[in-house]
């Protein structure tokens, strides 16, 4: 598939359906953060430069996605990437990874994508400030400095790598940093309370107010791991139907929310009284990306990543 195609309906305009999830109205300060910076963290799966660069290399827009994404990892098996992307179906992303091997090394898509990403992101915030892109980063950057790697495959990869000079591409880095470590510990806390990850994207999408099967069927589940899923949570009283969290799996989702954010708190306590004037610059600056195609507007997508 190539971007275009994926672009096309990503980026179409808004709906009534499009609400702003109760999650991010009533978030925490991890939350907050977290919101912030997922537009320009991403940056580099949505910039329309990114995957130029990546098709003249001959990837569409998957596997500049997990190419992209995995090549901090180095070059392990296609196993060992799936497991670390979790949300997605096993096979497809192992497949995935394995067939960009063939075309592009782990080297090439670090430099490819690194290089391409801080070039995307510096013409996309051309009117920003270049000395407060700088400052945040700086912020930023000191705060992944100090955060253990232990656990959090993504996270390490990215924390491992070289800081990038611009301080755009450092921006950008920083943000992907503090992602993976988030994303490496969410799905710790839901592993931890014996969830598969097609019963966490169900509980997600539906706790965000997706319809079932609008979120969690992007990520390549067969419709019998689907069911499946459905049937155990069901099973379990955290679903009412198929189409609605009873009280009690609102409260499972949130209490993993919960305890992702705890896990989050030592970015919190860096960043202390400069927390919300980061908040401020990164929700600023991640309109931006949204306003110019590089972030999806629908704001379940910004919260559900």
């Amino acid at each position: 598939m190539q971007y275009s195609d994926v672009s096309a309906a990503v980026f179409a305009p808004e709906t009534a359906d499009n609400i702003v999830p109760a999650v991010v109205t009533s978030a925490s300060p991890a939350r907050r953060l977290r919101d912030s910076y997922e537009p320009l963290s991403m940056h580099a799966v949505w910039s329309p430069l990114v995957h130029e660069r990546m098709s003249a290399k001959g990837l569409d827009f998957f596997g500049t996605y997990v190419s992209g994404r995995a090549a901090v990892l180095g070059a392990p098996n296609g196993a060992v990437v799936a497991s670390a992307f979790a949300a997605f179906e096993p096979g497809m992303i192992g497949g995935i990874w394995e067939q960009a091997q063939n075309v592009i090394t782990t080297a090439e898509a670090l430099e490819t994508t690194f290089g391409a990403t801080a070039e995307s992101l510096q013409s996309v915030l051309a009117d920003v400030d270049r000395a407060e892109i700088a400052e945040v980063g700086d912020q930023l950057t000191n705060v992944v400095d100090q955060l253990e790697p232990t656990g959090r495959p993504l996270f390490a990869g990215v924390k491992a790598l070289p800081w990038l000079d611009d301080p755009y591409g450092r921006l950008w880095q920083a943000c992907l940093a503090l992602r993976e470590h988030r994303g490496d510990g969410h799905v710790a806390a839901y592993i931890g309370e014996g969830l598969t990850p097609v019963q966490m994207n169900v509980l997600t999408e539906l706790w965000l107010g997706y319809p079932l099967g609008e979120y969690s069927g992007t990520r390549a589940w067969s419709e019998e791991a689907t069911m499946s899923a459905i049937a155990e949570l069901q099973a379990a009283g955290h679903l009412d139907g198929e189409s609605a969290l009873t009280a009690g799996g609102a409260a499972l989702r949130e209490s993993i929310e919960a305890r992702t954010d705890q896990m989050q708190s030592q970015v919190v306590e860096a960043l202390g009284a400069d927390l919300d004037v980061v908040v401020d610059r990164l929700d600023a600056w991640g309109q931006i990306c949204i306003d110019a195609k590089t972030f999806p507007p629908d704001p379940r997508k910004r919260a559900a990543g």
